[in-house]
Formats: structure tokens, sequence, C-alpha cells
């Protein structure tokens, strides 16, 4: 079952700056300072917002990571973008189709 989203494939990610992220036991946790709301955003969510320091396509994000982890394809497309969705929803990303940071899709 695939999970629809709004971000495409194809779309650059990226962090928005200005987020407090620690480490804590192997998770990170972050405050978004200008919400001030705290995450915890886990193992895996931690390597992917350590993978969206710069744009990176979806796409890109799901190679990196079904390299890294025992997750097929398939579930690990739609767990991404799922999660995605939740930080764009929270205002932690932006979402553009050329790369650049300042760009929604």
């Amino acid at each position: 079952m695939t999970i629809e989203t709004t971000i495409p494939q194809s779309a650059f990610v990226r962090q928005v700056p200005g987020n407090i992220v620690s480490d804590m036991d192997g998770e990170k946790v972050m405050l978004n300072v200008q919400l001030g709301k705290y995450f915890n955003l886990g193992e895996i969510g931690g390597r992917v917002w350590e993978l969206i320091g710069t744009a990176t396509t979806v796409d890109v994000l799901v190679d990196r990571l079904t390299a890294e982890y025992a997750v097929d394809r398939e579930t690990c497309e739609d767990h991404i973008r799922l999660f995605l969705a939740q930080l764009s929803e929270q205002q932690l990303i932006t979402v553009s189709a050329e790369g650049g940071p300042d760009e929604r899709a």
C-alpha cells in the first residue's frame, strides 16, 4: 500500500534553519524555536534529518536509507514520504522542485 503525500519523489527537501537539535541516547531531539515545540525524531528520523541538511530529493533519501537499513524500497518510500509530510506540516523543512531553500512545491 502506498501512502499518498503532496511531496513528489523528485522534490528537493531541506531543513529549515534555526532549530536546535541534540543527540540523546542515540536519538535526535529538536526544539522548533519558532513554534516553541519539541520533537523526538528517533534514530532513523535523526538520520533523515542529517541527510536533509542540504537539499536532497526523496529518491536520494530512499536510496541512502535502503542501503543503510534492512528495509525494502516500497516500505522505506512510504515511511519517508509520510515522515517528510509531517515535518513539512510542522514547518521544519522546505520543499521545492529545483532544490532551492526558499521555494515550496
